[in-house]
């Protein structure tokens, strides 16, 4: 039984889905973001949140992340 045929315009499967895309409205976006499995990144959260600690930016921040999130019922 012989496979799917391909078109033969020397696109990959990708290229042709980002071909896709455009015309939908769609935007190929990459991001680069720090690595949490280093070790510091942990370092680095730590201070950031000290830094916020008992501010009104610390509340709106988790707030903003407690209405976001679908949390688990304890």
């Amino acid at each position: 039984m012989p496979g799917p045929k391909w078109p033969d315009d020397g696109l990959t499967s990708f290229q042709r889905f980002r071909q896709q895309q455009s015309p939908r409205g769609m935007k190929q976006l990459r991001l680069w973001v720090p690595d949490p499995h280093r070790p510091e990144f942990a370092a680095e959260a730590r201070r950031q949140g000290l830094l916020l600690r008992g501010r009104p930016e610390e509340a709106e921040a988790l707030d903003f992340i407690a209405a976001a999130v679908e949390w688990p019922e304890p």
